[in-house]
């Protein structure tokens, strides 16, 4: 049954912005208390129906998509955690949110991401972190004959799209086994492999219109995910 108190997403609102412009100015926790009521209105409710909207559009491409409007779910938490880090900031400056597809959990699918932090946007397809009992897979469809040359066009294809960059490299040599001459070398020092398109805060960010434009980059990065999806599971 549909959440009959669902909002329709109607954008984001101009206290989006200067939620986490504050918040960056004063990361610390009164802060945020006297502000909480700012971000569960103009933040956490219109992500929500943001997660839902654009969820509605993937799926007719995405059949498995997944898109859970929650927090710790397509909506990552804003709290940090600071125990490992040398940074006591208690909140993360940025609104994150992931629609992944199938059912493993969102960190180890390929997925759709939405990374809001003032004063940019940025909308990104793929995998950030490929697990580790896939990646020998994914080195083996690298390689392969058939699925690293479909590959290689793929990115050859994104590479043509006007403000898009491939992201994941992280070793700088060809793992042991792996042959350094290979057409497809420089993808086997990838630890993740994603597409991705940054650029100023939109007018569309105010408007239902930024479900068009979040589904318009992730239409275009399609392909990447497709093949992730043969590639990994």
């Amino acid at each position: 049954m549909p959440d009959l108190k669902a909002k329709a997403f109607a954008g984001f609102t101009p206290e989006t912005i200067r939620f986490f412009e504050g918040l960056r100015r004063h990361n610390d926790r009164d802060w945020f208390e006297k502000h909480r009521a700012t971000y569960e209105a103009d933040v956490l409710e219109p992500a929500k129906a943001f997660v839902t909207a654009v969820g509605a559009r993937l799926k007719a491409k995405v059949p498995r998509i997944v898109a859970a409007p929650q927090v710790n779910k397509s909506i990552f938490r804003l709290n940090r955690d600071t125990r490992f880090s040398p940074d006591p900031s208690p909140y993360k400056t940025n609104l994150v949110i992931l629609w992944w597809e199938g059912p493993r959990t969102k960190m180890e699918a390929p997925g759709f991401y939405f990374h809001l932090e003032p004063p940019t946007v940025l909308f990104s397809v793929g995998s950030y972190m490929i697990p580790k009992p896939a990646m020998e897979r994914y080195r083996r469809a690298v390689v392969d004959p058939k699925r690293g040359r479909e590959l290689a066009l793929i990115i050859a294809s994104l590479r043509k799209i006007e403000g898009a960059e491939i992201g994941g490299q992280h070793y700088k040599r060809v793992p042991a086994g792996y042959d350094p001459a290979h057409t497809n070398a420089e993808l086997l020092k990838h630890t993740g492999l994603y597409a991705w398109a940054e650029g100023p805060i939109p007018e569309k960010f105010y408007s239902a219109q930024l479900v068009d434009l979040a589904a318009g980059h992730f239409e275009r990065f399609l392909p990447l995910h497709r093949w992730l999806m043969k590639a990994l599971f």
